[in-house]
């Protein structure tokens, strides 16, 4: 019998991992699916990094101190002093998923290869049964399963999804056009690498973005702040329907592209034309792609321009649907659902504690609870203050020091 069981394996539930390893009064067991961890491996580009500094590693924000460090994995691995003189606070995407890798292959607690089929409880406690006939019992859940690629009903079974990019390069590359329909951070990431290789190829590209412009990400030190517990914790406290609004206001805020990488594409394109290399390139903003079908090697897409308002076809052979990922409740715990709070529009109620259960002690959610906690639910520097409140409620104490308020400014009327 477990304290808890972890289910999946991202960053979020492997931080919890790291962070209840030394509680000697904690005992946890995390189930993942795959053989190994592999942290977005689409999306894993040779220059891409990180949009968060590297103390938004697994554990440093709970604790400074922790064996499990992104600096001790430098350290470990002889990349300390190379990291240090590099001079940046942003690892590469690539270099963040080995540290990942490096944390899971040394935990005792980690089972790969356990898909879990269904959750059930006995009574006494949850079972959560595998589809390699193991069942492993808990008193607690948490879900750490992550997002799933999202592709809107009009697109449905057209082109590649961005999260399988880099498994299509090489097959886009052969063609004699590619289309990139998205406005975030991978589509720009995409977008630049495509661009980078066009002159060896020849392919025309195309950009689409819903956006009236390429938004960059807001990142002023203000607006950092709403990564806080104190503006969680009021965003907790607003109507559901206002929260909804403010996620869709706040899209800039956590969706749009780093700074670095929109100087960087044009400074692509300008280095380009100078070489005499054209580019073969188109980039639309305010372009809503309203269907696709398929026409023999090509798709041909119906677009429709929000500030125009015309209409206009657009026929690529190649597209990558840059349209974002969704949350949404596995399969397995449909056993349980009864013990599980679900709010009007079928989603689950999150707790302050991040519970999901009517009493709130039970089954905790990591990255599932941006309509009840805001935009900081994916955010890499959240990860550890969520699994400190959550082994908090696990423990009945502060085994890692919470955080109450860090912002210079007041969200809400003052007091």
């Amino acid at each position: 019998m477990h304290d808890f069981i972890g289910i999946g394996l991202g960053p979020f539930n492997l931080g919890l991992a790291c962070l209840t390893d030394p509680v000697d009064d904690l005992d946890g067991v995390f189930l993942e699916a795959r053989e190994e961890l592999a942290w977005h491996p689409g999306m894993l580009l040779d220059d891409a990094t990180l949009q968060v500094p590297f103390l938004a590693d697994l554990v440093t924000m709970a604790d400074p101190t922790s064996r499990w460090s992104f600096l001790a994995y430098l350290k470990q691995t002889g990349n300390l002093y190379p990291f240090y003189i590099r001079e940046s606070f942003y690892p590469l995407r690539r270099e963040y998923d080995q540290y990942c890798r490096w944390a899971a292959d040394r935990l005792g607690t980690v089972r790969f290869g356990q898909a879990v089929t269904e959750v059930v409880h006995d009574g006494q406690a949850y079972a959560v049964r595998t589809a390699t006939g193991e069942e492993h019992r808990g008193r607690r859940l948490v879900l750490g399963v992550g997002t799933t690629p999202y592709v809107p009903a009009s697109l449905q079974g057209m082109g590649i999804h961005s999260s399988a990019y880099l498994a299509h390069k090489e097959g886009l590359q052969r063609l004699d056009s590619i289309t990139i329909v998205g406005s975030g951070q991978s589509a720009a990431e995409i977008y630049r690498d495509l661009l980078a290789e066009s002159p060896d190829h020849g392919y025309h590209l195309t950009w689409l973005t819903r956006s009236p412009r390429f938004f960059p990400m807001e990142y002023t030190k203000l607006t950092l702040e709403m990564t806080s517990p104190e503006y969680t914790a009021y965003f907790q406290g607003l109507p559901a329907q206002t929260r909804d609004r403010l996620l869709r206001e706040q899209r800039s805020l956590y969706k749009g592209i780093s700074g670095d990488l929109v100087d960087e594409i044009f400074d692509l394109h300008y280095r380009l034309r100078v070489q005499g290399d054209g580019p073969r390139t188109t980039m639309l903003t305010s372009t809503t792609v309203r269907g696709a079908r398929s026409c023999g090697s090509a798709y041909e897409l119906t677009c429709h321009h929000d500030e125009t308002g015309e209409e206009f076809s657009l026929s690529t052979q190649g597209l990558v649907l840059a349209t974002g990922y969704a949350a949404q409740a596995p399969a397995f715990l449909d056993p349980v659902r009864d013990r599980i709070a679900w709010d009007e529009r079928g989603r689950y109620i999150v707790s302050p504690t991040y519970a999901i259960d009517h009493g709130g002690s039970e089954i905790f959610v990591q990255n599932a609870e941006e309509h009840t906690h805001g935009f900081v639910a994916p955010d890499l520097g959240m990860g550890a203050f969520r699994n400190s409140v959550i082994i908090a409620a696990m423990t009945g104490r502060e085994v890692y020091p919470i955080e109450k308020r860090i912002a210079v400014q007041t969200f809400g009327a003052p007091r």
